[in-house]
């Protein structure tokens, strides 16, 4: 039997569905073998934007019931990479609150740890950090993006370690103006890495594996240009992406992503997701 909340995810996938195809359809490709009617493009960039408009409205309308407080008791960290959108952020810690959870923490990456310039600097602080916690804490053999995904990942989620060693671990990486920690943010058991400028692909494949290793589970929310290079990469299996986020139906994707993640890994969603519009389990 199919319940309600598989129901009206299925209608939100179409209404993005909807909305992609029909501003694919007013795109260049639809003027092969067409006149060149300027009043028939008006209508197809205003039927483009209500389809748009239309899904978003959908989204928002019905994300409660789609959560069906899915986040309940549970807690995300948030962490933030250089250039993300301040507005962006906050809407998606405000659905997370829609679906009955919390925000433990927003974090934000520095540019020095996404700086291809700056790996001597990232990969010195995490040799040193993985000596001071011993061994069994990080991956001994991990590359330096990946180690210090995981040290990320111990800081701002689970609770592998001793709440005082994740603070050692957020102090150092402030320290080392890598990133910049909350004061008395609480780990949580999912982790909502949210993107803005172009990251080097091998970097961001690196921290997100980390992350994925420490973490119940992580989401990457983005556009679908910054996801692109991520998606081709081997760590995409470990980690849910959606892009789309600028927008109300794509935050739902993304907040019905977490949800998910708690139980199951990986999958990408969005208007440009492999595997499908939104997560319907």
């Amino acid at each position: 039997m199919i319940s309600y909340r598989h129901h009206i995810v299925s209608l939100v996938a179409v209404f993005l569905a909807l909305a992609v195809g029909v501003v694919l359809g007013g795109g260049p490709l639809s003027d092969l073998g067409r006149d060149d009617r300027p009043a028939a493009a008006t209508t197809q960039e205003r039927t483009a934007r209500q389809a748009a408009s239309y899904g978003d409205e959908f989204a928002a309308a019905s994300a409660a019931h789609l959560y069906d407080n899915g986040l309940k008791d549970r807690s995300v960290s948030l962490l933030v990479l250089p250039g993300a959108d301040g507005d962006v952020v906050s809407a998606l810690g405000a659905e997370i609150e829609s679906a009955g959870g919390s925000v433990a923490g927003t974090y934000d990456a520095r540019e020095a740890l996404t700086d291809p310039s700056e790996k001597s600097l990232v990969d010195t602080l995490g040799s040193q950090v993985m000596k001071q916690l011993g061994a069994g804490a990080v991956s001994q053999d991990a590359s330096t993006y990946v180690r210090i995904g995981q040290l990320v990942g111990l800081a701002v989620a689970g609770d592998d370690l001793p709440s005082s060693d994740a603070a050692a671990i957020r102090q150092s990486l402030d320290g080392a103006e890598l990133m910049t920690s909350p004061q008395g943010a609480a780990r949580a058991p999912v982790v909502l890495v949210v993107l803005g400028q172009r990251v080097d692909p091998a970097i961001l494949s690196g921290v997100v594996e980390g992350l994925a290793a420490k973490a119940t589970g992580v989401v990457v929310a983005g556009s679908a240009r910054r996801l692109a290079d991520l998606r081709a990469e081997p760590a995409a299996s470990q980690v849910a992406t959606v892009d789309g986020v600028a927008t109300p139906l794509g935050r739902v994707t993304a907040t019905l992503a977490l949800i998910r993640s708690l139980t199951v890994q990986g999958g990408s969603f969005g208007a440009s997701g492999s595997d499908g519009a939104v997560p319907v389990t």
